[in-house]
C-alpha cells in the first residue's frame, strides 16, 4: 500500500494549530512563539511533511538560498556559528551556501556576483575586511554582518569584544599579575582593535605599564601564537601573563613554550578569547572569554529572514554578552 504523503493540514492537526500558523512557522520562525515553533517542528518530524521549496520559491520569486561569506573556513571558531545559522534557515526552507573569502584573492567583482539577487535571497557576511563598495549596488539582497562589522550602514550581530578583553585582563590583575602582555589579532581588524582597547583600558585603570615589547603581533592563528611564544622566550624581561586575542593563538603560544620546557601557568599565565571546543581539553585547560557562538548564528539568521520577508535592506543590530570561563591556565602570584 502506497504511503500517504503528509500535507500541511496533517501537520496543523498534529500540532493543534492552524495551517496559517504552520506556514508562518516554516517561512518566518522568528515571529512565532517558541512553544508554538517547537510544537510545529515536532509535528513536521512526526508526520514526515516536506515543504515543496521549489514551488514556494517560484511563487515568491526567491532562490531559497542564503550565502555565508566566511574568512578562513578552517578556523573552528565558525563551526558553532554556522550550526546556529543552519538551525534557523533549514526549518524555514532555506539552504545555506558557504564560501571562504580568504582562500585566495577575493576581488570586488566576485563580491558583486554574490550580491546579485538571482544567486541568493540574503547574505551573512563574516568578513569585515572586504570592500564595502559592492554593497552600494542597486537591487542587491539583504546583507547582515555577523561577528565583524564595517559601519552602522549594515545591521550586525556581534559580541562584546572590548568588554571581553576587559574581563580577561581584570582576571589577570585579580590573580596578582602586574606584568601583562597582549597577543594581537590582525592589525586594522575591528575585533583586534576592540580587544586591544579593552586590554589598554584595564591596564591603564590599574596603573600598569603598557610596554610595546609586551605587545605581540598576531593574526588569530595558532602559527601566530607560536611565533609570539618564540618572541616571549627571547625576551630578557618577560610579562608573567598574556591576554591572547583568540584561543587559537593561545593554543599556539602554549605549545611553543611548553615544548621548550616552560610551564603554563607557573612561568606564564594565559587567557584566550572565543571558548572553542578544544580549549577545555588542553593541559592546562585554557581560561578564556566565552562567545555565545550558536546564539550569534541563530540571531543573524533570524534577523536576515526578517529582512527578506519585509523586503528591506535595513534592520536592527544586536550585541550579545560574553563571559569569563575560569580554568587552569592562570596562576595566582
Amino acid at each position: 500500500m502506497e504511503k500517504k504523503i503528509a500535507t500541511i493540514q496533517d501537520v496543523a492537526a498534529e500540532a493543534g494549530v492552524s495551517t496559517a500558523t504552520v506556514s508562518r512557522t516554516l517561512s518566518k520562525p522568528s515571529v512565532v512563539a517558541k512553544a508554538t515553533r517547537e510544537a510545529v517542528l515536532a509535528a513536521v518530524e512526526r508526520t514526515g511533511y516536506r515543504v515543496n521549496t521549489t514551488a514556494s520559491n517560484l511563487r515568491r520569486q526567491r532562490t531559497g538560498s542564503v550565502i555565508a561569506l566566511i574568512p578562513n573556513l578552517a578556523n573552528p571558531f565558525f563551526s558553532q556559528i554556522l550550526a546556529g545559522v543552519n538551525s534557523v534557515l533549514q526549518p524555514a526552507g532555506y539552504g545555506l551556501l558557504v564560501t571562504d573569502t580568504q582562500a585566495g584573492p577575493f576581488p570586488e567583482d566576485r563580491m558583486s556576483s554574490y550580491l546579485q539577487s538571482a544567486i541568493a535571497d540574503g547574505i551573512i557576511l563574516f568578513d569585515g575586511t572586504l570592500s564595502p563598495a559592492p554593497l552600494a549596488m542597486a537591487g542587491r539582497p539583504p546583507v547582515i554582518m555577523a561577528c565583524e562589522w564595517m559601519d552602522d550602514s549594515l545591521p550586525s550581530v556581534r559580541t562584546e569584544n572590548a568588554r571581553g578583553a576587559e574581563l580577561a585582563v581584570a582576571h589577570l590583575v585579580e590573580m596578582g599579575h602586574r606584568r601583562i602582555g597582549h597577543v594581537l589579532g590582525p592589525r586594522g581588524n575591528v575585533l583586534s582593535e576592540d580587544r586591544l582597547s579593552g586590554f589598554c583600558k584595564v591596564v591603564q585603570e590599574n596603573g600598569l605599564e603598557a610596554r610595546e615589547d609586551w605587545i605581540f603581533d598576531g593574526d588569530f592563528s595558532m602559527d601566530a601564537g607560536a611565533a609570539a611564544g618564540e618572541v616571549w622566550m627571547g625576551l630578557e624581561d618577560r610579562p608573567t601573563a598574556l591576554f591572547c586575542a583568540s584561543d587559537e593563538m593561545a593554543i599556539g603560544f602554549m605549545g611553543a613554550v611548553q615544548h621548550k620546557g616552560f610551564s603554563v601557568p607557573q612561568d606564564v599565565s594565559l587567557v584566550g578569547f572565543d571558548n572553542i571546543e578544544v580549549v577545555g581539553h588542553l593541559t592546562p585547560a585554557l581560561t578564556t572569554i566565552r562567545q555565545r557562538r550558536t546564539q550569534v548564528g541563530e540571531r543573524a539568521a533570524r534577523l536576515l529572514l526578517d529582512m527578506i520577508e519585509a523586503g528591506t535592506l535595513t534592520g536592527p543590530s544586536e550585541v550579545i554578552e560574553v563571559s569569563l570561563i575560569r580554568r587552569d591556565s592562570v596562576a595566582r602570584i
